[in-house]
């Protein structure tokens, strides 16, 4: 299974803020008692957390989904199965919600998570957030002088540094491994060693395949849905993500796979040369 990535998560903002900003919260349970979602909080302490609680905004923070609250920030964090819908598909999936925030109109909001995996939040500020996160890749901070200038200071493989989250925050195996066939740089090159030609291209495409995926509203591979079970449709643009013995779109050469940082990687042998 995968986790979300930035498209994937922003593409759950976008539908959520269209139906559920202003609305105000009435209570949040948890179902089935799984209240380990709720991290350190007991289930009164998120009640009295959220009283006379309204939804003003909601974003996106690298893979977290914040709601900005009139006071203090209710956050999700959907980890590798966590959705959030607005109706259960069917009445036995409440035996996969592990919480559900209730509004004074009496509509709900179901956090289904069937692997357990994912947490909610509660937080008077984001200090916290910002301490543990690095820069967004579609923020105009993000020029191609600032990754090559922070590029150059790193002595790691670029693959796991573009994981990393405190580095850039958002990115994911699907996307990174895009980015790079897009810039012609092999997961294994130390991030030190690329020219300011090839980080300029790699700028080029992280922000070009994110765009692109958030316009096709993510990518579905295996798990991800969004709204009334509605699949992103970016699978079908992948260049080399899953396409393991099959011909390269840039030179017609099998794509390889291998491992880096204990996750499945992609790439152009000819294309993307150490």
């Amino acid at each position: 299974m995968r986790l979300p990535e930035l498209p994937e998560v922003q593409t759950v903002v976008n539908y959520l803020t269209k139906h559920i900003v202003g609305k105000s919260i009435l209570s949040i349970n948890s179902p089935n008692k799984y209240t380990r979602v709720f991290g350190s909080c007991t289930l009164n302490e998120c009640n009295r957390f959220l009283l006379k609680k309204h939804i003003e905004n909601i974003r996106r923070r690298g893979k977290y989904i914040i709601f900005d609250l009139n006071q203090g920030h209710l956050l999700y964090h959907l980890r590798m199965t966590g959705k959030l819908i607005l109706q259960l598909p069917k009445a036995e999936d409440i035996k996969y919600v592990s919480a559900k925030l209730t509004f004074d109109d009496n509509s709900e909001l179901f956090f289904k998570d069937v692997r357990k995996f994912g947490r909610i939040y509660f937080c008077n500020n984001l200090d916290w957030l910002e301490d543990k996160l690095g820069i967004e890749p579609l923020s105009k901070e993000f020029t191609s002088d600032y990754l090559f200038y922070h590029l150059q200071k790193k002595n790691r493989q670029i693959k796991p540094l573009l994981l990393d989250q405190s580095f850039i925050a958002g990115l994911g195996n699907i996307y990174v491994d895009e980015a790079l066939w897009y810039a012609g740089i092999h997961p294994l090159s130390i991030a030190s060693t690329i020219s300011n030609k090839q980080s300029k291209k790699l700028h080029e495409g992280i922000q070009s395949v994110l765009l692109n995926a958030i316009a096709a509203k993510g990518t579905t591979i295996i798990n991800f849905s969004y709204g009334d079970n509605d699949s992103g449709n970016y699978k079908e643009k992948l260049k080399i993500f899953g396409k393991e013995n099959r011909p390269c779109p840039g030179c017609g050469n099998p794509i390889k796979k291998i491992k880096v940082a204990q996750r499945g990687t992609h790439f152009c042998p000819k294309c993307q040369l150490i």
